[in-house]
């Protein structure tokens, strides 16, 4: 198989209690993605699981780090150092709860707004210069106890309404992929209304 020219990491936690759950949105979407272009994510490398396929003409290497959402950085790094791959060429899945549920956010650099797997990346990588792909999981109401929030099993209508949540999130990956993030920037990057986020 060639090498990748591409890392798509999708953020989450392991195991079966956190499957369904807003913070691992990210490796919901990298599930789909990869089920979309019959991708199998199971082989164990960097402390990670990957697959590798073919998605919208390009090579790309799917990861989901298994060292829980702080030290996501690890294997992302690792990864792209034993594939030889710039920060540049890595697009990480994530959730946002800066952002309205089912809203989509694409930013090619900056901060890791609050997001602890994303800070640990940027640590880790030494740079925030990688295109990211935000998911929104606000509920719309007031979230006392954010941590609470993201690691409970997602409920009603965000469960109802995960299907066609995912597969948009898998319209935007594909698009950054097949036509980069500035024209997928220009699709996807409209100001959600009852936005939070100060990065708009």
């Amino acid at each position: 198989m060639p090498d990748p020219e591409l890392l798509i990491v999708g953020l989450g936690n392991p195991g079966p209690e956190y499957e369904e759950t807003p913070h691992n949105l990210g490796f919901l979407a990298l599930d789909r993605l990869a089920a979309r272009h019959s991708v199998r994510i199971s082989r164990l490398e960097c402390r990670a699981l990957v697959g590798q396929g073919s998605i919208e003409g390009r090579q790309a290497l799917l990861a989901k780090p298994q060292t829980f959402m702080n030290l996501s950085g690890q294997a992302v790094n690792g990864l792209l150092e034993k594939y030889g791959l710039k920060p540049d060429k890595l697009l990480l899945i994530y959730d946002e709860l800066a952002l309205p549920w089912g809203h989509i956010r694409i930013r090619t650099g900056g901060s890791a707004g609050g997001h602890n797997g994303v800070k640990d990346v940027i640590r880790c990588a030494g740079t925030g210069g990688f295109t990211r792909l935000r998911l929104g999981i606000h509920p719309g109401h007031e979230v006392r106890d954010a941590s609470r929030f993201v690691l409970a099993p997602m409920k009603g209508g965000q469960r109802q309404e995960l299907d066609s949540v995912l597969d948009k999130a898998c319209q935007a990956a594909e698009t950054i992929i097949a036509q980069g993030a500035e024209k997928a920037m220009a699709a996807y990057n409209r100001r959600a209304p009852g936005s939070t986020s100060e990065e708009e």
